[in-house]
């Protein structure tokens, strides 16, 4: 008798998560573990190949033609966030001081819940079980897509500064990963520029996107390596918890 065909996994943020702690290290058990009731609060440093100011935030079509080579350009959204996690508790793991860096591409439109590919990197100094809380937290409740392909990439320090006039991210000493961000030329004085009342993808709350266009974004690694310069970026802290995404 002919078998079925298997059906694709339908909850790709589960393969994905999987993926995050078998790299980890994590081994899990056959039997789900209950879920953890968790928070976050993180400041992030992020800057993408879009102009500014990124339309993903809009829409979900990214920018197009940002080689500048005429209108109707390929559309793509090619990333990097530096992120920093101020407090923030993963049932009763502390995650407060972490860091993690993202790098990636949400494809040409992912309102179809598909996006292209993304890698993840943690400082060396995330323990084990801080990974799983993040893992937990960022894939699914803040960024709910199907991606193509997502990988783990080997730890590397992070470096991270920033204030209301610049930002600065490093991936292994800039050798891996750069973000570069500088205070708006064009606000009307020495304060940020500020976009209140809009949501940071599924995180249900946040302290507004301070604009700072980027001096570089690029992600150095592997083979797809990418570099932009005066293009999109700004610092956002958002806050989010399981009572209210789950």
């Amino acid at each position: 008798m002919r078998q079925p065909r298997t059906r694709p996994l339908a909850a790709i943020s589960v393969v994905i998560l999987a993926v995050i702690l078998a790299v980890s290290g994590v081994v899990k058990a056959q039997t789900p573990a209950p879920k953890a009731d968790w928070t976050l609060n993180a400041t992030l440093i992020e800057a993408c190949s879009c102009s500014m100011f990124c339309p993903c935030y809009f829409t979900t079509k990214p920018a197009p033609d940002h080689a500048g080579h005429g209108a109707g350009g390929e559309h793509y959204c090619r990333f990097n966030i530096a992120y920093k996690i101020n407090k923030g508790m993963y049932g009763t793991t502390d995650l407060a001081g972490a860091k993690v860096w993202i790098a990636g591409d949400l494809g040409d439109d992912f309102g179809d819940n598909e996006t292209e590919w993304a890698e993840v990197t943690f400082d060396p100094s995330v323990t084990k079980e801080q990974r799983d809380g993040i893992a937990a937290i960022l894939v699914g409740p803040v960024y709910p897509w199907k991606w193509k392909s997502f990988t783990v990439g080997a730890d590397a320090p992070i470096e991270w500064s920033g204030d209301k006039t610049h930002a600065t991210a490093k991936l292994d000493a800039g050798k891996a990963g750069e973000i570069q961000l500088a205070h708006n030329p064009t606000a009307e004085n020495g304060e940020p520029t500020v976009i209140t009342n809009l949501k940071y993808f599924h995180a249900p709350h946040n302290q507004g996107f301070i604009l700072m266009p980027n001096k570089v974004e690029a992600y150095r690694r592997g083979d797809k390596k990418f570099e932009y310069n005066n293009t999109n970026g700004f610092m956002i802290t958002l806050d989010i918890n399981s009572k209210e995404v789950m």
